[in-house]
């Protein structure tokens, strides 16, 4: 069930995305998707037209995974005494 949540919350973000045809709601959805901000971090090339630059890319995934690793720790937490 978990590797469902994650891979779901991984790849729903980015097709989405796709399908959404406001232009402020596709950017700020490839903004938040933990895959496109990761991407962004390779990036190098046309960085002022991408919706993130590297460094606020690497941010987005750091904070996902802090929020993985949150939730994680809560369940831990909760579940085993």
């Amino acid at each position: 069930m978990a590797i469902g949540l994650v891979l779901g919350l991984m790849y729903v973000l980015p097709v989405v995305a796709s399908v959404v045809s406001n232009q402020q709601w596709h950017r700020h959805l490839e903004q938040i998707g933990p895959i496109t901000a990761g991407l962004y971090i390779q990036d190098t090339v046309d960085v002022p037209s991408l919706p993130l630059t590297p460094w606020q890319g690497l941010g987005v995934l750091a904070l996902w995974a802090a929020g993985a690793l949150t939730v994680g720790a809560l369940v831990l937490r909760l579940r085993d005494a």
